[in-house]
């Protein structure tokens, strides 16, 4: 696929579990049942995969795990995945997989910078996006904090830095001050951008709501939590 004329020359890489009741949000799941953790987690991804799409960048790919057939939402993303490139992950745990997706994306990009995200941040804007993504073309790496402790975005010049992501415990209280020390253990400098509020839990939903548009799908799936 062409790139688009005047679009940032950077790949962005969303990361993302197709959201099967059950096996979505679990967290979220404890609490408020298997199904309506799934809506969430569908509109999330949803509501991620739109600011993607609205994002001027050159390329914009989707790492996938779990069945779509099986997910809420299942047509409506199925759609909404048509805009991007999608390639499976591959990998035994997280870690693995995210650097593994990091170098899928860029061996079908022609080794762009990669800006990756999760599908846990439904309140991204485009812009904030496009910042991140002009950003990189100046800087080797950058990272944006999650307020839980990890990180919601990562961004490589070089898509290798991205193997340094395989010894970084994931979903940990530190795991993004581990990922910055890996990064800075490759030898390069680290950019840090606006720390945002991610969904893991039910105490996540009213900050990440108030910082969504009304008519985002998060905003509307999550009135009276």
């Amino acid at each position: 696929m062409t790139p688009p004329a005047g679009s940032i020359p950077v790949t962005v890489l969303v990361v993302a579990k197709a959201p099967v009741p059950g096996l979505a949000k679990t967290r979220l799941a404890a609490t408020l049942g298997e199904q309506v953790a799934a809506d969430i987690a569908a509109a999330a991804l949803l509501d991620t995969l739109d600011a993607v799409a609205q994002t001027p960048v050159a390329h914009r790919v989707v790492a996938m795990t779990g069945d779509l057939d099986q997910a809420s939402c299942a047509r409506r993303i199925r759609d909404a995945l048509a805009e991007f490139t999608v390639i499976d992950q591959r990998g035994d745990g997280f870690a693995e997989r995210l650097a593994n997706a990091h170098a899928d994306a860029a061996a079908v990009t022609s080794s762009q910078p990669v800006l990756q995200i999760g599908m846990d941040t439904p309140q991204v804007r485009p812009d904030l996006l496009a910042d991140c993504a002009r950003t990189l073309l100046d800087v080797p790496a950058l990272l944006g904090m999650a307020r839980d402790g990890g990180w919601w975005v990562l961004g490589v010049a070089d898509p290798l830095t991205a193997e340094c992501l395989r010894d970084v415990p994931m979903s940990q209280p530190d795991t993004g001050a581990v990922t910055l020390a890996a990064l800075k253990h490759t030898g390069v400098s680290v950019h840090l951008v606006e720390e945002l509020h991610d969904v893991d839990t039910v105490g996540d939903i009213s900050p990440v709501r108030a910082a969504c548009l009304s008519s985002s799908r998060f905003a509307q799936v999550t009135q009276g939590f």
